[in-house]
């Protein structure tokens, strides 16, 4: 799924990655009510087929969700040997209204999950800037028996946000990861977890905050 989407919003940088090449001012502002263009650059994963995922971004520029429909790991039963890892890479060119920089405050990640006694799965996210050495990566444990929805957030505390550079345009990159194990589960007995629930309503939302850049 390669091309450029209009939207009104955008997004943002992250958690502990790249340092701005110039700090933006101190007051915290609204969203900017201009509306943007966000090329999505890739998205590539065994995670994430061909038209498999779709980017929306909120009206209000606060938030901007992906919805996967065919994000699934899974080990035991008749489930392929490679399937019980999952991962989809999303490289996303945002348009920022002049004048603005941006960082992500939190991400919230949900699916379903049924994994047997002695099973387990983990939800991962990696965030990036291009040509950034740094990557934030953050890991949620689950362990079974679990059988039932499942949500995990990862959040940053609002002085330790880092923001997008000022005036340059770098692309943001987003890696997220399933994974199950066996473990200590019966042979032969399958577990699994999705990043999607099973009528497709649920998606992965990035929460948003917004400065002005010093002037020139």
């Amino acid at each position: 799924m390669a091309g450029g989407l209009f939207m009104g919003g955008a997004i943002a940088a992250l958690f502990a990655t790249a340092l701005p090449l110039s700090s933006p001012s101190s007051g915290i502002q609204d969203p900017p009510p201009d509306k943007i263009v966000i090329d999505v650059a890739t998205v590539n994963g065994s995670g994430c087929p061909q038209g498999t995922a779709a980017v929306a971004v909120s009206p209000d520029n606060t938030a901007f969700t992906v919805t996967y429909s065919d994000y699934l790991a899974q080990v035991g039963g008749n489930a392929d040997p490679t399937a019980f890892r999952k991962n989809c890479q999303l490289n996303l060119n945002v348009h920022v209204p002049q004048g603005f920089t941006y960082a992500i405050a939190s991400a919230d990640y949900r699916g379903f999950a049924s994994l047997q006694r002695g099973a387990s799965g983990t939800e991962k996210a990696s965030y990036y800037f291009q040509g950034s050495p740094n990557t934030a990566s953050i890991s949620h444990p689950f362990r079974g028996p679990y059988s039932d929805d499942w949500q995990a957030t990862d959040t940053t505390d609002w002085a330790q946000l880092v923001w997008a550079p000022c005036g340059v345009q770098r692309n943001f990159n987003i890696n997220t990861e399933l994974r199950v194990s066996a473990g200590t589960s019966t042979p032969g007995s399958s577990s699994f977890m999705t990043m999607d629930s099973t009528d497709g309503d649920i998606s992965t939302v990035y929460h948003m905050a917004w400065k002005e850049c010093p002037e020139a």
